[in-house]
């Protein structure tokens, strides 16, 4: 289970809306000093996110729980949104190259395939949006 704390902002029936701190954990990295991801995470460290969570306990603004969201929700979500696009645009591609030859068919081949993986997203996220087993939940206060 991954866990994040963060501040109630806002109460809604069955859900409330957490505020957290992006931390990182570059600081820990040996490779922080020439790493590109550590630059970039720099300028947003100590940013706030806002993140609709759902809750059973009796909470008010202002107090702080604690999110969690379980890994296997997070490694499906990093699939589909990651890898579905990226194979699709391989197959649209050798598709296209199949049908048109070498040249501008594996092009647009490949650009039909990805888009049809960004619809595929939009589909699942439509389809699993009120998947309880993929949203984050209030795990206790504090």
């Amino acid at each position: 289970m991954i866990e994040e704390t963060g501040q109630v902002v806002a109460v809604e029936d069955g859900a409330v809306w957490v505020e957290t701190v992006r931390v990182s954990g570059c600081q820990s990295c040996s490779a922080n000093k020439g790493c590109g991801h550590a630059v970039m995470d720099r300028k947003q460290a100590g940013s706030r996110a806002r993140i609709r969570a759902l809750n059973s306990f009796t909470v008010s603004e202002g107090q702080a729980v604690v999110l969690g969201l379980p890994e296997g929700a997070l490694l499906k979500g990093a699939v589909v949104v990651y890898l579905l696009p990226l194979l699709l645009l391989f197959i649209g591609a050798l598709i296209g190259e199949g049908l048109a030859g070498a040249g501008h068919g594996a092009v647009v081949g490949g650009l039909l395939g990805l888009a049809l993986g960004f619809v595929g997203n939009r589909w699942y996220s439509q389809a699993h949006e009120h998947d309880v087993d993929l949203q984050p939940q209030v795990l206790r206060l504090l």
